[in-house]
């Protein structure tokens, strides 16, 4: 399988730091050769012009973004979803990785 590139945008990037490291724990459990990281709203820009991104997870603070992201990336083919409230705020690394994978899937 290939490598994942998995990115987390939110306000700051601090809140959804924690997140990544257990999407990375879970990643590694189930063998899944991930790149998981998170960016502020501000970065994320830049990031995409830079790195080869298969999907984009943006922190239910910044879910008013998401129409803007879309339209971004729709040329590129690269999904976009918002991470579910209850998984973000219980850190469920597990199923947000989920999430991700879903939506690359597809």
């Amino acid at each position: 399988m290939a490598k994942k590139t998995i990115m987390l945008v939110c306000s700051a990037g601090m809140s959804t730091s924690l997140l990544v490291t257990k999407m990375q724990k879970a990643a590694e459990q189930e063998e899944i050769d991930s790149d998981i990281f998170a960016v502020s709203s501000s970065e994320a820009d830049t990031q995409l012009e830079n790195k080869n991104v298969d999907v984009l997870l943006l922190g239910p603070q910044v879910r008013f973004m998401k129409g803007d992201y879309e339209k971004k990336l729709a040329p590129k083919g690269i999904p976009i979803d918002v991470i579910n409230m209850s998984d973000y705020g219980m850190m469920n690394g597990e199923n947000v990785l989920q999430q991700a994978l879903n939506l690359i899937d597809n």
